[in-house]
């Protein structure tokens, strides 16, 4: 999976570099390439300016987040070398009619879930991002890209109803007792700021 992503971004952006009609790549990523690996202590915020650690992805078999960070990065490499701007939107899970359990994003999603960064997107909301942010003259860098967060139990029971498991195991019934709203760590402020300004210039 890696070898193949990294290939495919380095195949895109060496294509991208022999147009010169090409004003701007926007490049799709993953909130998988943002969220692992760095001190949780030292860090009560994520944002664009994280990268998921290439070896912790590797120690804890992490395969999807190493590949969209590997290709990220690969990307980020070539743009900058062959003169391409470039714009990459790093992605929540994506909610589709193709999500299933089985979906690689969600591998570490307890994890995911206890440290305030499993988040989601969905699909008509990470079209208009891309629309923002590619018609904006001055966004630049990352974008992190989520509009949902998944922070209560209630949350996660919904998420899990997505899966089209049938039937779906029925949560004990402490679940329904727990109000526990786990701390969002994870910040899409940078792509709110040009949405908004979007709506504005309508």
């Amino acid at each position: 999976m890696t070898e193949i992503e990294v290939r495919a971004a380095h195949n895109v952006l060496e294509a991208c570099a022999h147009i010169d009609t090409i004003e701007k790549v926007i490049f799709t990523s993953s909130a998988t390439a943002i969220i692992w690996g760095f001190d949780d202590k030292k860090s009560s915020s994520i944002d664009e300016k994280h990268w998921s650690d290439i070896n912790f992805c590797r120690k804890y078999k992490l395969w999807y987040a190493l590949s969209k960070t590997l290709a990220e990065r690969t990307a980020w490499g070539l743009a900058m070398d062959r003169g391409i701007k470039m714009v990459s939107i790093n992605s929540g899970l994506l909610m589709d009619d193709d999500l299933n359990i089985k979906n690689p994003y969600l591998k570490g999603a307890k994890e995911m879930y206890e440290n305030g960064v499993l988040v989601s997107v969905d699909v008509d909301f990470l079209v208009y991002a891309h629309i923002c942010v590619y018609e904006d003259v001055s966004s630049y860098g990352r974008y992190l890209c989520f509009n949902h967060i998944i922070n209560t139990i209630n949350d996660a029971i919904n998420l899990a109803n997505n899966f089209n498991i049938s039937p779906l195991p029925s949560p004990p019934p402490s679940f329904e007792k727990d109000t526990k709203i786990i701390q969002q760590r994870i910040s899409n402020k940078k792509l709110n700021k040009i949405m908004i300004k979007k709506i504005d210039d309508i």
